[in-house]
């Protein structure tokens, strides 16, 4: 058995109740395409991407996961989530260690860092888009 770095190496939660271990993480998205080409015509909407990033600044884009929920579970610091809701509401949820909020589908949503934070994302990524913030 071997032990994997999460920031650095995401996984793929696959169809057939499949684990598969990802490229390095360069966070470029290039990285996110190249994961979509992989997976969007095998897995589909049922396949989730498990990933672990730091933060020292607020995000610079809007993103949104058509397909399904995301997953947003803080593990270290202070996020505060800013969504627009697919109803056409607003809603501000700010995280503390231990403490998860999910972005629905259609949900654009983006985020503000007070210092440093980390969080743990579960994400249904076929079809994502990005926005400017």
């Amino acid at each position: 058995m071997s032990v994997f770095d999460l920031a650095k190496y995401p996984l793929h939660l696959g169809l057939g109740t499949k684990a598969e271990i990802q490229p390095e993480f360069t966070g470029a998205m290039q990285w996110y395409q190249e994961y979509s080409d992989r997976y969007d015509d095998r897995d589909g909407a049922a396949g989730r991407l498990v990933s672990l990033h730091h933060f020292t600044e607020n995000w610079d884009s809007w993103e949104m996961h058509p397909n399904g929920d995301e997953v947003v579970l803080c593990l270290s610091g202070v996020m505060t989530l800013h969504q627009e809701i697919v109803s056409g509401t607003a809603a501000i949820v700010t995280l503390h260690p231990g403490e998860y909020a999910v972005n629905s589908p259609g949900c654009w949503h983006t985020a503000d860092i007070a210092g440093r934070a980390s969080a743990l994302f579960i994400t249904a990524g076929m079809g994502t888009q990005n926005r400017p913030r």
